[in-house]
Protein backbone atom coordinates (compact mmCIF):
# COMPACT_ATOMS: atom_id res chain seq x y z
CA UNK A 1 0.00 0.00 0.00
CA UNK A 2 1.53 3.32 -1.11
CA UNK A 3 2.15 6.07 1.42
CA UNK A 4 0.74 9.41 0.28
CA UNK A 5 1.71 12.76 1.80
CA UNK A 6 0.34 16.23 1.19
CA UNK A 7 3.13 18.22 -0.42
CA UNK A 8 2.75 21.94 0.28
CA UNK A 9 4.73 22.95 -2.80
CA UNK A 10 2.65 20.75 -5.14
CA UNK A 11 -0.51 21.63 -3.17
CA UNK A 12 -1.73 18.06 -3.49
CA UNK A 13 -1.28 14.54 -2.20
CA UNK A 14 1.72 12.77 -3.70
CA UNK A 15 2.92 9.19 -3.57
CA UNK A 16 5.96 9.06 -1.33
CA UNK A 17 8.94 7.79 -3.30
CA UNK A 18 12.11 8.06 -1.17
CA UNK A 19 15.50 8.86 -2.64
CA UNK A 20 16.88 5.82 -0.80
CA UNK A 21 14.31 3.33 0.56
CA UNK A 22 16.93 2.04 3.01
CA UNK A 23 17.43 5.45 4.63
CA UNK A 24 14.61 8.01 4.76
CA UNK A 25 15.99 11.52 5.29
CA UNK A 26 13.97 14.12 7.11
CA UNK A 27 14.69 17.67 8.30
CA UNK A 28 12.32 19.53 10.63
CA UNK A 29 12.71 23.13 11.75
CA UNK A 30 13.22 23.09 15.49
CA UNK A 31 12.79 25.84 18.05
CA UNK A 32 14.23 29.31 18.23
CA UNK A 33 15.24 29.18 21.86
CA UNK A 34 14.53 32.70 23.08
CA UNK A 35 11.98 31.45 25.64
CA UNK A 36 10.34 28.24 26.80
CA UNK A 37 8.00 26.05 24.71
CA UNK A 38 4.25 26.46 24.58
CA UNK A 39 1.93 23.58 23.81
CA UNK A 40 1.84 24.55 20.12
CA UNK A 41 5.56 23.79 19.85
CA UNK A 42 4.96 20.34 21.35
CA UNK A 43 2.06 19.63 18.96
CA UNK A 44 4.32 20.51 15.99
CA UNK A 45 7.12 18.23 17.18
CA UNK A 46 4.66 15.42 17.87
CA UNK A 47 3.26 15.64 14.34
CA UNK A 48 6.65 14.79 12.90
CA UNK A 49 7.36 12.22 15.61
CA UNK A 50 4.28 10.33 14.41
CA UNK A 51 5.38 10.60 10.78
CA UNK A 52 8.87 9.47 11.70
CA UNK A 53 7.53 6.44 13.59
CA UNK A 54 5.38 5.40 10.64
CA UNK A 55 8.26 5.83 8.20
CA UNK A 56 10.46 3.75 10.51
CA UNK A 57 7.81 1.03 10.62
CA UNK A 58 7.54 0.99 6.83
CA UNK A 59 11.17 1.46 5.83
CA UNK A 60 13.32 0.72 8.87
CA UNK A 61 15.94 3.44 8.98
CA UNK A 62 15.04 7.13 9.26
CA UNK A 63 17.70 9.83 9.63
CA UNK A 64 15.82 12.58 11.41
CA UNK A 65 17.35 16.03 11.90
CA UNK A 66 15.76 18.76 14.02
CA UNK A 67 17.80 21.92 14.50
CA UNK A 68 18.08 24.42 17.32
CA UNK A 69 18.22 28.11 16.36
CA UNK A 70 20.43 29.43 19.15
CA UNK A 71 21.49 32.69 17.50
CA UNK A 72 18.74 35.04 16.38
CA UNK A 73 17.41 38.56 16.91
CA UNK A 74 14.91 37.28 19.49
CA UNK A 75 17.55 35.39 21.48
CA UNK A 76 19.74 38.48 21.64
CA UNK A 77 16.78 40.67 22.61
CA UNK A 78 15.86 38.44 25.56
CA UNK A 79 19.40 38.15 26.93
CA UNK A 80 20.39 40.12 30.02
CA UNK A 81 23.60 41.09 31.77
CA UNK A 82 22.93 38.30 34.26
CA UNK A 83 22.20 35.72 31.55
CA UNK A 84 24.12 36.13 28.26
CA UNK A 85 22.46 35.09 25.01
CA UNK A 86 24.30 31.76 24.83
CA UNK A 87 23.32 30.85 28.41
CA UNK A 88 19.68 31.77 27.77
CA UNK A 89 19.67 29.73 24.56
CA UNK A 90 21.06 26.66 26.32
CA UNK A 91 18.59 26.90 29.21
CA UNK A 92 15.64 27.24 26.86
CA UNK A 93 16.92 24.38 24.71
CA UNK A 94 16.83 22.18 27.81
CA UNK A 95 13.23 23.19 28.44
CA UNK A 96 12.26 22.19 24.91
CA UNK A 97 14.07 18.86 25.28
CA UNK A 98 12.23 18.15 28.53
CA UNK A 99 8.85 19.01 27.01
CA UNK A 100 9.46 16.80 23.98
CA UNK A 101 10.62 13.89 26.11
CA UNK A 102 7.69 14.43 28.46
CA UNK A 103 5.20 13.39 25.76
CA UNK A 104 7.36 10.58 24.40
CA UNK A 105 8.79 12.31 21.33
CA UNK A 106 11.84 10.39 20.16
CA UNK A 107 15.17 12.19 20.20
CA UNK A 108 16.43 13.24 16.75
CA UNK A 109 19.22 11.37 15.03
CA UNK A 110 21.04 14.71 14.99
CA UNK A 111 20.08 17.97 16.70
CA UNK A 112 22.54 20.60 15.44
CA UNK A 113 22.79 24.08 16.88
CA UNK A 114 23.05 26.91 14.39
CA UNK A 115 26.19 28.27 16.05
CA UNK A 116 28.04 25.03 15.23
CA UNK A 117 27.58 25.41 11.46
CA UNK A 118 28.73 28.99 10.80
CA UNK A 119 31.47 27.91 8.30
CA UNK A 120 28.92 25.95 6.26
CA UNK A 121 26.60 28.98 6.19
CA UNK A 122 29.40 31.23 4.98
CA UNK A 123 30.33 28.71 2.29
CA UNK A 124 26.72 28.66 1.04
CA UNK A 125 26.59 32.47 1.01
CA UNK A 126 29.81 32.63 -1.02
CA UNK A 127 28.32 30.19 -3.54
CA UNK A 128 25.23 32.39 -3.91
CA UNK A 129 27.36 35.48 -4.45
CA UNK A 130 29.45 33.68 -7.08
CA UNK A 131 26.29 32.56 -8.90
CA UNK A 132 24.89 36.09 -8.94
CA UNK A 133 22.04 35.46 -6.50
CA UNK A 134 23.40 37.36 -3.49
CA UNK A 135 25.33 40.57 -2.91
CA UNK A 136 27.11 42.37 -0.07
CA UNK A 137 25.47 45.65 0.86
CA UNK A 138 27.33 48.55 -0.78
CA UNK A 139 27.18 50.72 2.36
CA UNK A 140 29.96 48.88 4.22
CA UNK A 141 27.55 47.55 6.87
CA UNK A 142 28.72 43.97 6.38
CA UNK A 143 25.19 42.82 5.47
CA UNK A 144 24.70 40.30 2.66
CA UNK A 145 21.34 39.87 0.92
CA UNK A 146 19.69 37.31 -1.33
CA UNK A 147 18.56 38.98 -4.55
CA UNK A 148 15.03 37.61 -4.99
CA UNK A 149 14.63 38.99 -8.52
CA UNK A 150 17.70 37.08 -9.65
CA UNK A 151 15.88 33.80 -9.04
CA UNK A 152 12.85 33.39 -11.30
CA UNK A 153 11.43 30.58 -9.16
CA UNK A 154 11.23 32.68 -6.00
CA UNK A 155 7.74 32.29 -4.55
CA UNK A 156 7.16 28.75 -5.85
CA UNK A 157 6.53 27.21 -2.42
CA UNK A 158 3.70 29.58 -1.50
CA UNK A 159 2.64 30.37 -5.08
CA UNK A 160 3.30 34.10 -4.80
CA UNK A 161 4.80 36.67 -7.13
CA UNK A 162 7.56 38.95 -5.86
CA UNK A 163 5.51 42.05 -6.64
CA UNK A 164 2.71 40.85 -4.34
CA UNK A 165 5.05 40.19 -1.40
CA UNK A 166 5.62 42.53 1.49
CA UNK A 167 9.09 43.86 2.18
CA UNK A 168 11.39 41.57 4.19
CA UNK A 169 11.77 43.04 7.67
CA UNK A 170 14.65 40.89 8.88
CA UNK A 171 17.32 43.57 8.32
CA UNK A 172 17.77 47.30 7.80
CA UNK A 173 16.66 48.02 4.19
CA UNK A 174 19.36 50.64 3.63
CA UNK A 175 21.60 48.39 1.52
CA UNK A 176 18.94 46.40 -0.35
CA UNK A 177 18.38 46.37 -4.09
CA UNK A 178 14.78 45.24 -3.62
CA UNK A 179 12.56 45.58 -0.52
CA UNK A 180 11.86 41.82 -0.63
CA UNK A 181 15.55 40.84 -0.52
CA UNK A 182 16.32 38.99 2.72
CA UNK A 183 19.42 38.87 4.89
CA UNK A 184 21.91 36.03 4.55
CA UNK A 185 24.51 37.67 6.79
CA UNK A 186 24.04 40.50 9.28
CA UNK A 187 26.94 42.83 9.94
CA UNK A 188 27.87 43.44 13.57
CA UNK A 189 26.12 46.37 15.27
CA UNK A 190 27.42 48.52 18.10
CA UNK A 191 24.35 47.92 20.28
CA UNK A 192 24.52 44.10 20.07
CA UNK A 193 26.52 41.69 22.21
CA UNK A 194 30.15 41.61 21.09
CA UNK A 195 30.42 37.84 21.48
CA UNK A 196 27.45 37.26 19.14
CA UNK A 197 29.62 37.81 16.05
CA UNK A 198 31.83 35.69 13.83
CA UNK A 199 34.49 36.68 11.34
CA UNK A 200 33.49 36.50 7.68
CA UNK A 201 34.67 37.68 4.23
CA UNK A 202 32.17 40.55 4.58
CA UNK A 203 33.22 41.61 8.06
CA UNK A 204 32.21 40.51 11.57
CA UNK A 205 28.59 39.55 11.99
CA UNK A 206 26.17 36.65 12.32
CA UNK A 207 23.94 34.60 10.03
CA UNK A 208 20.42 35.45 9.01
CA UNK A 209 17.71 33.08 10.16
CA UNK A 210 16.94 31.45 6.82
CA UNK A 211 20.49 30.51 5.82
CA UNK A 212 20.89 28.47 8.99
CA UNK A 213 18.51 25.68 8.02
CA UNK A 214 19.75 25.46 4.44
CA UNK A 215 23.31 24.97 5.66
CA UNK A 216 22.46 22.52 8.45
CA UNK A 217 20.17 20.33 6.34
CA UNK A 218 22.87 20.05 3.68
CA UNK A 219 25.56 19.30 6.24
CA UNK A 220 23.66 16.48 7.91
CA UNK A 221 21.50 15.09 5.09
CA UNK A 222 23.21 16.15 1.88
CA UNK A 223 22.25 18.46 -0.96
CA UNK A 224 19.03 16.54 -1.56
CA UNK A 225 16.80 14.82 0.97
CA UNK A 226 13.30 13.43 1.27
CA UNK A 227 11.16 15.53 3.59
CA UNK A 228 11.31 19.04 5.01
CA UNK A 229 8.83 19.67 7.81
CA UNK A 230 7.69 22.52 9.98
CA UNK A 231 4.71 24.52 11.17
CA UNK A 232 2.26 26.07 8.75
CA UNK A 233 3.40 29.51 9.90
CA UNK A 234 6.92 28.82 8.59
CA UNK A 235 5.91 28.48 4.94
CA UNK A 236 6.60 32.17 4.35
CA UNK A 237 9.05 33.68 4.60
CA UNK A 238 11.25 31.03 6.25
CA UNK A 239 10.69 27.98 4.06
CA UNK A 240 10.20 30.01 0.91
CA UNK A 241 13.60 31.58 1.51
CA UNK A 242 15.25 28.28 2.37
CA UNK A 243 14.00 26.76 -0.86
CA UNK A 244 15.15 29.72 -2.94
CA UNK A 245 18.66 30.00 -1.54
CA UNK A 246 19.34 26.23 -1.60
CA UNK A 247 18.08 25.65 -5.12
CA UNK A 248 19.76 28.84 -6.36
CA UNK A 249 23.01 27.41 -4.98
CA UNK A 250 22.48 24.30 -7.11
CA UNK A 251 21.09 21.90 -4.51
CA UNK A 252 18.11 19.61 -5.07
CA UNK A 253 16.97 20.27 -1.47
CA UNK A 254 13.70 18.82 -0.14
CA UNK A 255 11.61 16.50 -2.32
CA UNK A 256 8.50 16.85 -0.14
CA UNK A 257 7.31 19.77 2.01
CA UNK A 258 5.11 18.76 4.94
CA UNK A 259 3.53 21.32 7.26
CA UNK A 260 1.56 20.80 10.45
CA UNK A 261 -1.46 22.85 11.47
CA UNK A 262 -1.35 25.22 14.42
CA UNK A 263 -2.77 25.14 17.92
CA UNK A 264 -5.35 27.89 18.20
CA UNK A 265 -7.06 29.72 21.05
CA UNK A 266 -10.56 30.84 20.19
CA UNK A 267 -9.72 30.41 16.52
CA UNK A 268 -6.56 32.52 16.74
CA UNK A 269 -3.04 31.10 16.36
CA UNK A 270 -1.32 30.41 19.67
CA UNK A 271 1.72 32.67 19.69
CA UNK A 272 4.22 34.17 22.08
CA UNK A 273 3.91 37.50 20.29
CA UNK A 274 0.13 37.51 20.85
CA UNK A 275 0.47 36.47 24.50
CA UNK A 276 -2.24 33.80 24.18
CA UNK A 277 -0.05 30.79 24.75
CA UNK A 278 -0.08 28.02 27.34
CA UNK A 279 3.34 26.83 28.46
CA UNK A 280 4.06 23.17 27.83
CA UNK A 281 5.41 22.78 31.36
CA UNK A 282 2.10 23.95 32.81
CA UNK A 283 0.11 21.51 30.67
CA UNK A 284 2.37 18.59 31.60
CA UNK A 285 2.14 19.51 35.28
CA UNK A 286 -1.65 19.51 35.12
CA UNK A 287 -2.21 16.37 33.02
CA UNK A 288 -0.83 12.86 32.57
CA UNK A 289 1.81 13.16 29.80
CA UNK A 290 0.25 10.23 27.93
CA UNK A 291 -3.10 12.05 27.98
CA UNK A 292 -1.37 15.12 26.54
CA UNK A 293 0.18 13.03 23.77
CA UNK A 294 -3.17 11.47 22.88
CA UNK A 295 -4.98 14.81 22.86
CA UNK A 296 -2.36 16.43 20.63
CA UNK A 297 -2.39 13.46 18.23
CA UNK A 298 -6.18 13.16 18.03
CA UNK A 299 -6.60 15.80 15.30
CA UNK A 300 -5.15 15.39 11.82
CA UNK A 301 -1.68 16.91 11.73
CA UNK A 302 -2.62 19.42 9.01
CA UNK A 303 -5.70 20.72 10.82
CA UNK A 304 -5.90 23.44 13.43
CA UNK A 305 -6.28 22.19 16.99
CA UNK A 306 -8.25 24.24 19.48
CA UNK A 307 -7.52 22.75 22.90
CA UNK A 308 -10.13 22.97 25.66
CA UNK A 309 -10.68 21.17 28.94
CA UNK A 310 -12.86 18.66 27.10
CA UNK A 311 -9.83 17.76 24.93
CA UNK A 312 -8.02 16.38 27.98
CA UNK A 313 -11.13 14.64 29.32
CA UNK A 314 -11.81 12.91 26.00
CA UNK A 315 -8.19 11.79 25.71
CA UNK A 316 -8.20 10.46 29.26
CA UNK A 317 -11.39 8.47 28.62
CA UNK A 318 -10.00 7.03 25.37
CA UNK A 319 -6.79 5.96 27.07
CA UNK A 320 -8.76 4.38 29.90
CA UNK A 321 -10.54 2.18 27.34
CA UNK A 322 -7.20 1.15 25.83
CA UNK A 323 -5.62 0.46 29.21
CA UNK A 324 -8.62 -1.51 30.52
CA UNK A 325 -8.81 -3.68 27.40
CA UNK A 326 -5.11 -4.52 27.43
CA UNK A 327 -5.18 -5.30 31.15
CA UNK A 328 -8.24 -7.48 30.66
CA UNK A 329 -6.58 -9.33 27.79
CA UNK A 330 -3.45 -9.83 29.89
CA UNK A 331 -5.45 -11.29 32.78
CA UNK A 332 -7.23 -13.74 30.51
CA UNK A 333 -4.23 -14.56 28.33
CA UNK A 334 -3.39 -18.19 27.79
CA UNK A 335 0.07 -19.76 27.33
CA UNK A 336 1.45 -18.95 23.90
CA UNK A 337 -0.25 -15.57 23.56
CA UNK A 338 3.03 -13.72 23.96
CA UNK A 339 4.39 -15.60 20.93
CA UNK A 340 1.46 -14.55 18.76
CA UNK A 341 2.32 -12.22 15.90
CA UNK A 342 1.31 -8.60 16.42
CA UNK A 343 -0.76 -7.38 13.52
CA UNK A 344 -1.97 -4.19 11.92
CA UNK A 345 -5.56 -4.14 10.69
CA UNK A 346 -6.12 -2.96 7.13
CA UNK A 347 -8.02 0.06 8.42
CA UNK A 348 -4.98 1.21 10.38
CA UNK A 349 -2.64 0.68 7.41
CA UNK A 350 -4.94 2.58 5.10
CA UNK A 351 -5.31 5.47 7.54
CA UNK A 352 -1.61 5.93 8.20
CA UNK A 353 -0.78 5.66 4.50
CA UNK A 354 -3.40 8.29 3.67
CA UNK A 355 -1.40 11.38 4.66
CA UNK A 356 -0.96 10.13 8.22
CA UNK A 357 -4.66 10.14 9.11
CA UNK A 358 -4.12 9.48 12.82
CA UNK A 359 -7.78 10.18 13.79
CA UNK A 360 -8.82 7.27 11.57
CA UNK A 361 -5.95 5.18 12.94
CA UNK A 362 -7.25 5.84 16.47
CA UNK A 363 -10.71 4.82 15.31
CA UNK A 364 -9.21 1.52 14.11
CA UNK A 365 -7.71 0.98 17.57
CA UNK A 366 -11.05 1.50 19.29
CA UNK A 367 -12.79 -0.71 16.72
CA UNK A 368 -10.44 -3.55 17.65
CA UNK A 369 -11.09 -2.86 21.33
CA UNK A 370 -14.87 -3.10 20.84
CA UNK A 371 -14.53 -6.33 18.86
CA UNK A 372 -12.11 -7.80 21.38
CA UNK A 373 -14.26 -6.90 24.37
CA UNK A 374 -17.28 -8.48 22.71
CA UNK A 375 -15.34 -11.71 22.21
CA UNK A 376 -14.08 -11.66 25.79
CA UNK A 377 -17.60 -11.03 27.04
CA UNK A 378 -18.68 -14.18 25.17
CA UNK A 379 -15.82 -16.19 26.65
CA UNK A 380 -14.10 -16.48 23.25
CA UNK A 381 -10.68 -15.83 24.66
CA UNK A 382 -8.64 -17.42 21.88
CA UNK A 383 -10.55 -15.48 19.24
CA UNK A 384 -9.86 -12.22 21.13
CA UNK A 385 -6.10 -12.76 21.02
CA UNK A 386 -5.66 -11.12 17.61
CA UNK A 387 -7.51 -8.00 18.71
CA UNK A 388 -5.26 -7.70 21.74
CA UNK A 389 -2.15 -8.12 19.60
CA UNK A 390 -3.50 -5.61 17.07
CA UNK A 391 -4.10 -2.98 19.74
CA UNK A 392 -0.61 -3.48 21.15
CA UNK A 393 0.93 -3.10 17.70
CA UNK A 394 -1.10 -0.03 16.75
CA UNK A 395 -0.55 1.79 20.02
CA UNK A 396 3.17 0.97 19.94
CA UNK A 397 3.51 2.65 16.55
CA UNK A 398 1.71 5.76 17.74
CA UNK A 399 3.60 5.82 21.05
CA UNK A 400 0.32 5.41 22.93
CA UNK A 401 0.68 1.99 24.54
CA UNK A 402 0.11 2.71 28.24
CA UNK A 403 2.10 -0.44 29.14
CA UNK A 404 5.18 0.60 27.16
CA UNK A 405 8.37 1.37 29.08
CA UNK A 406 8.10 5.07 28.25
CA UNK A 407 4.96 5.31 30.37
CA UNK A 408 6.06 2.97 33.15
CA UNK A 409 4.28 3.62 36.41
CA UNK A 410 7.47 2.80 38.30
CA UNK A 411 8.71 6.33 37.66
CA UNK A 412 7.31 9.62 36.46
CA UNK A 413 6.35 9.79 32.77
CA UNK A 414 8.78 12.56 31.86
CA UNK A 415 11.74 10.64 33.28
CA UNK A 416 10.73 7.42 31.53
CA UNK A 417 10.23 9.25 28.24
CA UNK A 418 13.57 11.00 28.55
CA UNK A 419 15.27 7.63 29.15
CA UNK A 420 13.52 6.15 26.11
CA UNK A 421 14.61 9.11 23.98
CA UNK A 422 18.24 8.67 25.02
CA UNK A 423 18.27 4.91 24.47
CA UNK A 424 16.55 5.28 21.10
CA UNK A 425 19.24 7.76 20.06
CA UNK A 426 21.96 5.24 20.97
CA UNK A 427 20.08 2.50 19.11
CA UNK A 428 19.96 4.73 16.02
CA UNK A 429 23.68 5.47 16.33
CA UNK A 430 24.42 1.75 16.66
CA UNK A 431 22.32 1.01 13.57
CA UNK A 432 24.26 3.66 11.66
CA UNK A 433 27.58 2.16 12.77
CA UNK A 434 26.46 -1.29 11.66
CA UNK A 435 25.29 0.09 8.32
CA UNK A 436 28.74 1.65 7.91
CA UNK A 437 30.31 -1.71 8.90
CA UNK A 438 32.00 0.04 11.82
CA UNK A 439 31.65 -3.00 14.05
CA UNK A 440 33.94 -1.64 16.77
CA UNK A 441 31.77 1.45 17.21
CA UNK A 442 28.60 -0.64 17.18
CA UNK A 443 30.01 -2.92 19.90
CA UNK A 444 31.07 0.06 22.02
CA UNK A 445 27.56 1.50 21.90
CA UNK A 446 25.99 -1.84 22.79
CA UNK A 447 28.45 -2.33 25.67
CA UNK A 448 27.66 1.15 26.99
CA UNK A 449 23.94 0.35 26.91
CA UNK A 450 24.54 -3.00 28.63
CA UNK A 451 26.66 -1.33 31.31
CA UNK A 452 23.63 0.81 32.17
CA UNK A 453 21.61 -2.35 32.86
CA UNK A 454 19.67 -2.22 29.58
CA UNK A 455 19.14 -5.21 27.29
CA UNK A 456 18.73 -4.86 23.52
CA UNK A 457 16.72 -7.33 21.48
CA UNK A 458 17.22 -7.23 17.70
CA UNK A 459 14.40 -8.55 15.54
CA UNK A 460 13.14 -8.12 11.96
CA UNK A 461 10.70 -5.52 13.34
CA UNK A 462 13.50 -3.44 14.83
CA UNK A 463 15.50 -3.17 18.03
CA UNK A 464 13.69 -3.07 21.37
CA UNK A 465 15.14 -2.36 24.78
CA UNK A 466 14.27 -3.31 28.33
CA UNK A 467 15.80 -2.82 31.75
CA UNK A 468 17.50 -5.92 33.17
CA UNK A 469 15.64 -7.61 35.94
Amino acid sequence: MTLRLYDTRAQQLRDFVPLDPENITMYVCGPTVQSGPHIGHVRAALSFDLLRRWLAHRYGRVTFVRNVTDIDDKVLANATDAEPWWALAYRMEQEFTAAYAGVGILAPTYEPRATASIPQMQELIETLIERGHAYPAPDGSGDVYFDVRSWSRYGELTNQSVDAMEAAEDADPRGKRNPQDFALWKGAKADEQADATWRSPWGPGRPGWHIECSAMSKRYLGAEFDIHGGGLDLRFPHHENELAQSTAAGDGFAQYWVHNGLVTVGGQKMSKSLGNFTLAADVLAAHDPLVVRYALAAAHYRSSLDLTESSWAEAEAALARIRTFLERGQRLAKPGWSQAKEGLPNEFWAAMNDDLAVPRALAAIHSSIRAGNALLDDGKIDEARQDVMDVIAMTNILGLNPHASAWSESGDGATASALDALVQTMITQRAQARADKDWAAADRIRDAIAAAGITLEDSPAGTHWSIDG
